[in-house]
């Protein structure tokens, strides 16, 4: 089967990686996200990966344990390369080559962020994780991966959750809740649909970058949106 996409970013949960956790990494849900990219690259698909880092600190609450907005989105910011770093290490160990790359100047750990580098790291077949969010407060993960998305000139930006796509409201509060197959950026945005933030839809929204936004704990759900089963998840375009 042909492939459908040559060149994508894949946004993952950092908070997925806590498992039934109520923090950290657990290292079946390392294995399955590295496994699911594996089988990406054999295919011949061009990975970036744009990881959060939820599991292990979260800007947003900060401010309710006295840390400042700016300095609990750094930390968040750092939490992501813990995040890259654990993930680039379970790559390796597979087999896969990969390039770990940070918003935040750290190079005893990752690369600087270089656009044309990241791209030819992605053209000689090596999985290139974003970390470090944009290097800015007040943008989430989700704003980065839109942004590197665009940059790099992906085919499409896959949002892996736990959830198999976009609902009218939240499936496990509400039972009537029905999931969208299809919507338009400007529907998500007026509708305040909350699976990526506004930025992220608006960036994608400007620059012709559609999203699926699937669920990637099933294992092979990858590949399958990457041969073009796109009803697995929701598309916005």
């Amino acid at each position: 089967m042909a492939l459908k996409y040559k060149r994508v970013l894949l946004k993952l949960s950092g908070e997925a990686l806590m498992g039934d956790q109520n923090f950290g990494i657990q290292e079946t849900h390392l294995k399955h996200y590295s496994n699911e990219i594996k089988s990406a690259v054999q295919a011949g698909v061009e990975v970036a990966v744009v990881i959060g880092g939820g599991n292990i600190y979260r800007g947003l609450s900060a401010e309710k344990s006295g840390v400042e907005r700016v300095q609990g989105d750094y930390m968040g910011m750092l939490a992501t390369v813990i995040n890259g770093m654990a993930l680039q290490s379970t790559m390796e160990t597979i087999g896969l080559y990969t390039r770990l790359v940070s918003a935040i100047k750290m190079e005893q750990i990752a690369e600087p962020y270089i656009r044309r580098r990241a791209i030819r790291h992605l053209e000689k077949g090596r999985v290139v994780i974003f970390s470090g969010g944009t290097g800015n407060p007040y943008f989430t993960t989700d704003s980065a991966a839109a942004l590197r998305g665009n940059e790099i000139s992906a085919d499409i930006l896959l949002k892996g959750t736990k959830v198999d796509g976009i609902y009218t409201s939240d499936p496990k509060k509400d039972p009537t809740a029905t999931k969208y197959q299809e919507i338009s950026f400007r529907e998500a945005i007026d509708k305040s649909l909350g699976v990526m933030d506004m930025t992220a839809f608006t960036i994608c929204q400007e620059n012709n970058l559609p999203i699926i936004v699937f669920d990637v704990t099933t294992p092979g759900n990858l590949l399958k949106i990457l041969n073009g089963e796109t009803e697995l998840g929701t598309l916005v375009k």
